[in-house]
């Protein structure tokens, strides 16, 4: 029994894995653009000598939101502490 492959070759087919790429290389992205926000916010709060904890350093580098490490970084560049940083307006 020959099994039919005719879909794999076929327009549709190479639409979807286009798809699938271009999904793909956009996550890369926003995973990469987050993990670089991340190591800026912990560079800046090293360099302005503002201690983290263990929970707080965790919160930073696992945060998938570009948006909130933006304004987070942004808080880091005038706080005196790690409090003002992350406190809700």
């Amino acid at each position: 029994m020959a099994v039919d492959t005719s879909f794999y070759t076929s327009f549709m087919s190479e639409e979807i894995r286009d798809e699938g790429r271009a999904e793909g290389r956009a996550e890369g992205r926003a995973e990469g653009q987050a993990t670089g926000q991340a190591e800026g916010l912990l560079l800046v709060l090293q360099a302005r000598g503002i201690a983290l904890t263990d929970e707080t350093r965790e919160k930073i580098t696992t945060c998938t939101d570009p948006q909130l490490l933006q304004q987070w970084l942004q808080r880091a560049a005038t706080a005196t502490s790690a409090e003002e940083v992350f406190t809700e307006e």
